[in-house]
């Protein structure tokens, strides 16, 4: 029997990469999935993941928001709700991770980083809360990165310290929800070869040296942390609160080299 079957589940960025496969991953164990897209652009996208979803015979909605305006999540949440039915499953999967060194940092780079990474998981969760509060029962999962706990670069310190503050978030969301049986936990990637890191895995010496610097001498793939996903949001998992689950080979634990990353 599927693990997730009938549960409502929410994955925001759900549209492309690791967002797309945790949809799928989510769908084939028969949960119903709303997929959230920020821009017309991703419309697109989202519509042929939706399709996907229906394929498995699944249900799924596409919905539009910017999570980090207040405004548009609560559309969203009252859209998923009329549609699905209140979310017992969200994964807060939108991320963006602009490429600046500190010192051409802007507040606009900043801000918006923050708001994609953090102010996000804020919105999304205290409001898919309130319900799984009433219910006794949900599963929040942050996709964060091993940039939660180590310097990865030296060339996106707004998004590393935004990947920690995440980490942090989901801690302190753990304890002060885990006695309303929800479980808030998350998963941290290494580098995965999506589209966001299509430009910056296109040259051969930089795939070379990330592959080199991972000890099991591979990139992660987006299905990985999908399943990774499924597995913190079952019953397998009921007494998961507070984790951050590395999916990154060991590379978070390995001292990094000087080589391990190029600065551009």
């Amino acid at each position: 029997m599927a693990r997730l079957s009938g549960k409502v589940a929410l994955v925001t960025g759900g549209s492309r990469g690791i967002g797309e496969a945790i949809v799928i991953r989510l769908a084939e164990e028969g949960a119903y999935v709303a997929i959230n897209y920020t821009s017309d652009r991703s419309r697109s996208l989202a519509e042929k993941v939706k399709e996907q979803v229906e394929a498995l015979g699944s249900k799924a909605i596409v919905v539009q928001a910017d999570v980090g305006n207040k405004e548009q999540v609560e559309a969203m949440f009252q859209q998923v709700q009329q549609e699905l039915g209140d979310i017992e499953i969200l994964v807060n999967n939108a991320g963006i991770a602009p490429f600046e060194p500190f010192l051409k940092v802007t507040e606009e780079t900043w801000d918006r980083t923050y708001n994609t990474n953090v102010k996000s998981i804020f919105l999304c969760s205290q409001l898919a809360a309130k319900s799984m509060i009433e219910k006794r029962y949900g599963k929040i999962i942050n996709v964060l990165s091993t940039a939660s706990l180590v310097v990865t670069s030296p060339v996106i310190p707004h998004y590393q310290s935004s990947k920690a503050a995440a980490n942090m978030l989901t801690k302190g969301m753990a304890i002060e929800l885990g006695k309303y049986n929800i479980n808030v936990n998350a998963v941290g990637p290494s580098t995965v070869d999506t589209d966001m890191c299509t430009d910056f895995l296109a040259d051969p010496r930089i795939r070379a040296q990330e592959v080199e610097a991972n000890p099991m001498k591979r990139l992660g793939t987006a299905r990985q942390i999908g399943d990774a996903v499924v597995f913190l949001a079952s019953d397998e998992a009921m007494q998961i609160n507070g984790h951050l689950l590395m999916i990154d080979g060991g590379l978070s634990v390995k001292a990094a080299q000087p080589e391990d990353h190029l600065e551009h």
